[in-house]
């Protein structure tokens, strides 16, 4: 890995590291009780799930048709050169 990819990986630690740190300092330090905080990780988490799910789902779609179209274009051009 190059000098400037080690430091870029470096920043990136740094800066995911105080994301982390940051986030439990503010559950920690949050004016609710635990019940709230629980259900308000809760209700965040399933919000989470669903848009993951339907960002895969996007993904897969995606990806899907750009392989049917490629397998058109591979098979429209076999045809050409059998001709």
């Amino acid at each position: 890995m190059s000098t400037k990819g080690r430091e870029a990986a470096k920043m990136a630690a740094i800066i995911g590291g105080g994301a982390v740190i940051g986030a439990a300092l503010g559950l920690l330090l949050a004016p609710k009780t635990g019940a709230e905080m629980r259900r308000d990780v809760a209700r965040y988490a399933k919000r989470a799930q669903l848009q993951a799910t339907r960002f895969g789902r996007s993904v897969k779609t995606g990806v899907s048709s750009v392989v049917e179209r490629s397998r058109a274009l591979v098979k429209k051009d076999d045809h050409k050169e059998a001709a």
